[in-house]
């Protein structure tokens, strides 16, 4: 186990509130996810557990996750309720039922005015994130669920981040909770963290430009503290040649939809996301973070580093100080408890190296879950053998993440051979049919 899972499980398997706190990638999920499902009563079938998120990405995330491990149990029903989706196929579900509602707070507060969504059976009570969800204005929603929910139940808190406005919760709202705090510092073992020094404002993009195409990572975050500028420097970088694409709260969902599937399946090597955007961020061997400018809170930024170095595998952070900002860096260091050496940036002359275009490109295609569509139809007609030559002329290590949503899937492929996948499934026929595919450009 991890030690926040070490710490927290055997306080929720004891059937006590918890407030837990640990950094990104610490287990949490795990954590509380065994704990609901052991207070589950799958014959009866009433929504016994809530889980509210801040993001639908992290809400995706923590059903997947809750399904994950309840597979050995049959019958088990979790469903998401989100903002961004239609509202329609989410009050058929509800009218079918389930166990399990993982969800976010505004649209799980509509759900309840509208009557659609009774708590009545509830045992157990879990904020995924509770410090971004108060930080995104979510108080009054919360204020609503906690009213609706029955007194006699379990609840667990989870947060990277422990602020003032948490406190509240804790004494009002849970009974007689449990602390369990594991230590948010990264060695020098998992995550290698650089700082430098640069004069002013001016100066940050080029800082960055020079970072990116000295290292050259297939896959990096760039934190920015507003959805302004996130967007610009996005745009900045997509403007020198670099595979980038933006994330923050003013995209539609659909946007949000497509980029995070970007990223995660290699078809762009660069994030350039927000912080509160890049919670319930799932992306496996993250290479860099980058932040371009440092946090005002110790805190946040231990949590945006520990995107990277994950698991205990290797990680590396690089972060952009200006002369004004000395302060946070001194705020930083006795948080950390060590003292951090700015270093000069690399040369100048990195800025006439060109980035390498993604390994991977992204194909869409038009069908979906509805349409009864699995990754093995995918992978099958991407991998058969041609009538003429009677061989495969795409190899299986050739084919990347597939993902399937409501009507629409994703497929990435190796770019040298994305022409012949994009013929193939428009060609091959899938569950008996055929369907329109195209490439998904950044």
């Amino acid at each position: 186990m991890t030690p926040i899972q070490a710490q927290s499980l055997p306080l929720i398997l004891d059937g006590k509130d918890v407030v837990a706190q640990g950094k990104t990638g610490s287990g949490k999920t795990a954590a509380f996810g065994l704990g609901l499902l052991q207070n589950l009563v799958v014959k009866k079938f009433r929504v016994q557990t809530l889980v509210l998120c801040p993001t639908r990405e992290l809400a995706d995330q923590v059903a997947k996750e809750i399904r994950r491990l309840a597979r050995a149990i049959h019958n088990i029903k979790v469903l998401t309720l989100c903002g961004g989706s239609p509202l329609g196929p989410q009050i058929g579900s509800l009218e079918h039922g389930a166990h399990i509602i993982v969800g976010t707070p505004g649209r799980i507060e509509d759900h309840l005015n509208k009557g659609r969504l009774n708590l009545d059976n509830l045992n157990t009570l879990v904020l995924d994130e509770a410090d971004r969800m108060l930080e995104m204005g979510f108080q009054s929603a919360l204020d609503l669920i906690f009213s609706l929910c029955p007194i006699k139940r379990q609840t667990m808190l989870f947060s990277a981040t422990f602020p003032d406005k948490i406190k509240p919760i804790t004494q009002h709202f849970m009974n007689d909770p449990e602390i369990v705090k594991v230590v948010s510092t990264h060695d020098s073992s998992s995550i290698n963290q650089h700082f430098f020094q640069i004069s002013d404002n001016s100066q940050r993009l080029d800082a960055i430009r020079i970072l990116l195409l000295k290292h050259q990572p297939q896959s990096c975050v760039i934190f920015c503290t507003t959805k302004i500028e996130t967007q610009s420097v996005a745009d900045q970088l997509d403007s020198f040649g670099f595979s980038c694409l933006a994330l923050h709260g003013d995209l539609e969902q659909k946007d949000r939809d497509r980029t995070l599937v970007m990223f995660a399946n290699k078809s762009i090597s660069i994030l350039v996301a927000t912080d509160v955007a890049a919670r319930g961020l799932d992306i496996d061997d993250l290479d860099a973070v980058i932040n371009y400018q440092i946090s005002r809170d110790p805190e946040v930024h231990v949590h945006r580093i520990g995107r990277t170095g994950r698991a205990g595998s290797k990680g590396i952070a690089y972060s952009l100080i200006a002369d004004n900002e000395v302060h946070r860096m001194i705020k930083l260091e006795d948080y950390l408890k060590q003292s951090i050496t700015l270093e000069e940036l690399p040369a100048k002359s990195y800025l006439d190296k060109k980035m390498p275009k993604a390994r991977m490109v992204t194909l869409q295609i038009d069908g979906g879950k509805k349409q009864k569509l699995r990754p093995g139809d995918i992978l099958g007609a991407l991998t058969a053998k041609t009538k003429t030559t009677g061989q495969s002329e795409i190899d299986g290590s050739q084919i990347g993440k597939i993902q399937i949503f409501d009507i629409k899937a994703y497929v990435a492929v190796e770019r040298r051979i994305a022409d012949m996948a994009l013929k193939k499934i428009t060609h091959e026929k899938l569950k008996g049919r055929a369907f329109k595919a195209r490439y998904i450009r950044s």
